[in-house]
Parts: structure tokens; sequence; C-alpha cells
């Protein structure tokens, strides 16, 4: 049974592998300080913070967010160490609440690995504090308990780190502040933070959170933690040196920027009071309009993130809130004398209510300022932003440079399915792509197995065309291996158009074949690049980026093709070359685990409409939609037909 505590109260601990979840209205920074027996935090290595993420035994969250969720195993933790205190601030000089008496009362919990609550606490009469010592976690007798502090802080983090005898402790709270307010502690590289104007919706005070792309969302069937999802895996970061230089191959995009602009100016027109400023695209910060775009996607997916973070926060508070105050009715005898139950009942009804259609209100007066900046933003997109049914795409001319990022497709939230954030990722491709043709939850539709499997490799079609089409003439090259040849039908707008340089491969011949070309290029310029005579290569060597797509893999693949395969989706990326598997992942469980490394490694997209996208900050379950063209439409025959010629011509 879950004991509900209250200031001051104790409760045992049943064991050492614990999970501490908080849930707040607003975005939060959690954190941890060790105490030794006289209370006090010996240093700021005993501090777990945004910044500073674990200690042993410890993980605290990498960014704000409304809910956390903190990993405990005191029997890892320092024998020195005998108290662990979870400590909650709002985020400072990020705009938003200043003061906990401005929040929903937060709520802590304490629970088991299998999510069984042990002990929760609900921390009430908070007024201006700041910042607040929830839970203390302390040993008795070689044994833990949890107890209910609740101590706040008007001063914030520094006084209640100052308070707990850490001596650097004005430091330490300007770093995590810093590290919250600038984005640095995050799991991914951030855009730079959006201007402050009227026309973005600010349901919160944090900075941009990761954004709908490689960097953002990722497959939860993938068993990633929540970049939430997952922490992305370690970029490889090219060196600066071009290759005349004899450094590194350099594979960035030669004309982006590594440090924020300033703000453009102001080109909205003020506001009517009491009115939202009218939306404008490309009112984020950027050297360019295409960046100023990117960065206004990052921060409408931040919004609708939060937004709908805070609703369903306030959400179950009130459902929390209810369940409270009829088990108080409940366990009270005098609400068995005439109405008194009913009436106690209904109030706590009553009160729920008006708490959901409160956060209701809010959340439709948000999304409905997300949704005009999305009618302002679409239409003024890129073409490697655009959807196949924007206009720029009829319009299709060779791009002479490679663009910072491209549309995968779109993500949306239940609360509202109609308002779509373009799912962004940079370019070149930091990850693979994994097009399952497996039954999921969203292929309820589909009414066979062929059908879906046509539907994947259509899907693998699409994103291999608009990586062609963004790239300039001769600067992306596409292998397609196709071992039975049961892709024809779909990889004939590739093969008709001529922007294939060979045919699909059959068979074991042709997959070996494609596969130690493939290899052989990773190995050589990895050697050059560790040399330091990237000037070396042969001159016949493709210096474009290099896709390969696999068709209903593994088939055809024997041990050896696998683990190349592997060692192309490990190395290949950091030197232009990139991985698209059409395979459905029960397939692929035949050969075990020796194919979980990289199906983990791989970003994972399907063919129809699913939910199974995670974003690495709230967890939110992303519905994610593939960029298919219109029904009837041959726009993507028609870019294809243009890219081949742009091939043939030099660009001309």
């Amino acid at each position: 049974m879950t004991a509900e505590l209250v200031r001051g109260q104790n409760h045992p601990l049943p064991e050492t592998r614990l999970e501490i979840r908080v849930s707040v209205g607003k975005p939060i920074v959690a954190g941890v300080t060790l105490s030794d027996d006289q209370g006090k935090v010996r240093g700021i290595e005993w501090v777990a913070h945004p910044g500073s993420p674990t200690l042993p035994g410890l993980e605290v969250p990498k960014q704000a967010a409304a809910d956390h969720r903190l990993a405990v195993d005191l029997g890892a933790v320092p024998e020195a160490v005998h108290r662990v205190n979870v400590l909650l601030a709002l985020p400072v000089g990020v705009g938003g609440p200043v003061s906990f008496g401005s929040l929903a009362a937060p709520f802590v919990a304490v629970t088991g690995l299998d999510g069984s609550e042990v002990a929760s606490y609900t921390i009430t009469d908070l007024d201006a504090e700041s910042a607040v010592v929830a839970l203390e976690l302390y040993r008795r007798q070689d044994a833990w308990k949890v107890r209910a502090v609740g101590q706040g802080y008007a001063g914030g983090l520094a006084d209640m780190l100052t308070d707990q005898g850490l001596p650097q402790a004005h430091e330490l709270a300007g770093t995590i502040n810093e590290a919250v307010a600038q984005g640095l502690a995050r799991s991914v590289a951030a855009p730079p933070p959006r201007p402050s104007d009227e026309a973005r919706v600010r349901t919160t005070g944090q900075t941009a959170a990761p954004g709908p792309g490689t960097q953002g969302p990722d497959s939860t069937a993938a068993a990633q933690p929540a970049q939430p999802p997952q922490p992305a895996p370690a970029t490889h970061q090219p060196g600066d040196a071009s290759p005349s230089s004899g450094g590194p191959v350099n594979y960035t995009h030669p004309g982006r920027q590594a440090t924020a602009p300033p703000p453009p100016p102001p080109t909205a027109a003020p506001a009517e009071p009491g009115r939202p400023a009218q939306p404008v695209a490309g009112d984020a910060t950027g050297w360019s309009l295409e960046e100023r775009l990117y960065n206004q996607v990052w921060g409408m997916f931040e919004d609708l993130a939060r937004t709908t973070a805070a609703y369903r926060s306030a959400v179950d508070f009130a459902e929390s809130r209810m369940d409270q105050e009829l088990d108080k009715v409940l366990s009270d005898p005098r609400s068995r004398i005439g109405n008194t139950g009913d009436v106690a009942r209904e109030a706590a009804r009553t009160k729920h209510g008006l708490l959901v259609d409160r956060a209701r209100a809010a959340l439709d007066r948000d999304l409905g300022q997300l949704a005009a900046e999305s009618e302002v933003v679409e239409p003024a997109l890129p073409m490697a932003y655009a959807g196949w049914d924007s206009p720029v795409w009829h319009a299709y001319r060779t791009p002479m440079e490679i663009p910072m990022a491209l549309r995968l497709g779109d993500l949306h939230l239940p609360e509202r399915p109609d308002l779509h954030i373009p799912m962004l990722v940079r370019l070149p491709l930091e990850r693979g792509l994994w097009i399952d043709s497996g039954r999921s939850s969203g292929t309820d539709s589909v009414a066979d197995t062929d059908q879906l499997r046509r539907l994947a490799m259509d899907s693998a079609v699409a994103h291999a065309a608009r990586l062609l089409a963004v790239y300039p003439a001769g600067e992306f090259t596409v292998h397609v291996i196709d071992a039975a040849g049961s892709a024809a039908g779909a990889l004939s707008p590739l093969v008709t158009a001529g922007v294939l340089d060979e045919p699909p491969a059959a068979g074991a011949a042709g997959v070996s074949g494609v596969l130690a070309k493939l290899t052989q290029r990773v190995d050589l310029v990895q050697m050059a690049i560790r040399a330091g005579a990237a000037d070396a290569l042969p001159p016949d060597l493709d210096t474009a980026e290099q896709l390969l797509i696999v068709n209903d893999f593994p088939h055809g693949f024997d041990d050896r093709a696998v683990t190349q395969l592997r060692y192309l989706a490990d190395e290949g990326p950091a030197v232009g070359v990139h991985l698209m598997l059409v395979a459905d992942r029960e397939d692929a469980a035949e050969y075990g685990p020796l194919l979980d490394p990289l199906w983990r490694a791989l970003l994972r997209l399907t063919p129809v409409a699913d939910d199974h996208l995670a974003d690495p900050w709230v967890g939110h379950a992303w519905t994610y939609e593939p960029p298919m063209t219109p029904p009837g439409s041959r726009v993507l025959q028609q870019v294809l037909n243009q890219v081949a010629h742009a091939r043939r011509t030099g660009g001309r």
C-alpha cells in the first residue's frame, strides 16, 4: 500500500533500487545532493544536476520539464553518504513562474522499478519559494527511509545549497541555471533560443527543447531511453580542415555557422492590447531565412510539447486531487450522516471539472496560436523542409548547396491531430533509417503483408528522392540492394529516371559486391583521415554522400554480410555513407542479438501513420506520418527526372 506522507513524516524503503517521479504544472529543474552524517554536502562532486546529471547510484534529468523521473540505486552510493536530498527549483532567467506559489502543488512519488508506488508527497503551502528540498532518503541502522521535507527557499538554489553547507553554493547555482537556460546539459544539440516575442506561444519559462529531427524524436520500439527518447548516440564531429590541407575530410555544410547570430529585427506589427501578435514566418534567430525557419520549426515542436505536457500534468493533478478528496470523504465517519458525503463528493467532482476546463482552455488557446503560426510558416518553408504538396516542388531547380536539414515527415499529438509539425533532420544524416515493413499499431487499415511491404518500399523511395533532390548535382549517390528482386515496381521511379549509377543488386553476389565496395570506401576515407592525407584518396573514389537502400532485409544476407552492414551503420555516417533498411523487425529477429545494435543505431520510421516516436524531453508519444506524395501526383517522378538531367549535364 502507498504511504501518503505529510511534511516531516517518514516511511521505510523496502528496496534500494528506486525511481523518484516528480509532477508539476510547469517545467522545473530536478537535482540531488548527497550529505554526510553531519548533513553537509562536501563539494560540488556530491551534487547531481542538469549540467552533471550522474553520480554513483544516481541519475537526474538533463533539462527542465513538467514531469521528471530520477533513478536511484542506494546500494551504489558512497559509504560516506547518509542522506540523498531531492531538490526542485524553478529555472532562472528564462521567463515563466518565479515562485512555486503560482504553480500547482508539486507531487513527488517514490516507486519501485516495477512502477509500484512506495510513498508519495504533495508539497503544499509553498508561496514565494523558488527552490525546495522535496524529499530526503536517509540511512537508519543499515536501512534506508524516505522523509517528506518540503523545505522551501525564497532565495532559490543558491540559498538552498548554502543551507546544506556547500561553500561554492552561489557558483554552482549559477552553473545550473546557465546549463538550463542555454541548453548546455541536453543530450542533443539544440538550436539557438528563440527571441522573446508575443507571437511565440510560451506556456513555460524554458529554453528550446530537443526538436523534431534525428536529435529529437526517436523510436521507442528500438528500446532507447527517451532522447526520452534516448539520449542520442554520440555523434562524430568532422574536422575543420579541407582535403587540400591534408587534414580530415570535412563533411559539414561549408556555409553553416557554429554560433548563434543576433535575433532578426522584429517584423510583426504590434499586437492590439489583449490580443496575441500575428505570427511571422522566420521570426527565430539565424544567419539566413533557412536557418531561422529551421529554428522556428524547432520552437513550434517545443511549444506543442510543453503546452501538451502542461495540460496533461494539470489533468493528472486534478484527478489525483479528486481521488484524494473522495478517499478522505469515504474515510470520514461524519460523511455517513445525512447527505454530507454526497455534497462532499459532488464538490470534489465540481472542483475537478473546473480544473480540467481551465487547463483545456489554456491548451486550446495555445494550440490555436500554434495553428495560426503553422499556417504562416508552412507555405514559407524552403524545398528541403516542404511537403510534397508544396508548390516549391513543382518549381524544382537543382540546388547549389546542401541545405541545413531535410523533412522526413510530420509529427502530431492526439490533443490536436490536425496540427502537424515538420519532422526535420540535420544534413548530412547522422543516423541511418529503418523503414519498418512489419505490422504495428498504425497498420490496422492495411489489408495484407504484401501491401505493407510495398508501402514501406514506396516510403523508402520517397525519402531517397528527397535526398537526391536537395543535394547539388552529383553530390549524392544511391545504391540499392534488392536481393530477391521483389521491389521492382516500387523502385521504378529511381530506375526509370536514371538516377542510379547501377541497377539494383540482386542475389548473393550482388549483395556482397555492393557491401564490399562501400566498406572499402569507408576504410579508405578513415585511413586517409587518420593519416592526415585526405589528398591521397584514389582519384576514382566517389566523394559524394552515399546512401544504401536494402529491401527486405535480411533476405539474402549471410553472417558476413550482416557484419558488414553493421560496420556501415556504425562507421559509415562519419565518412558520408548512410543506410536505409526496409525490413520487418520480426523477420530480422531470427539473427537474435546480432542485429540488436543495428536496430538501435537506426531511426525507425513507418510507412503509415504510427505513434511510435518519443521526444527526448517529456516523452510524449508522437504520431509520425511519412512524406508521401498526393494521390495521382507525378511530382516525385518529375523531380527525379530533373535530378537525372542535372547529373548528366553537371548541374547545367
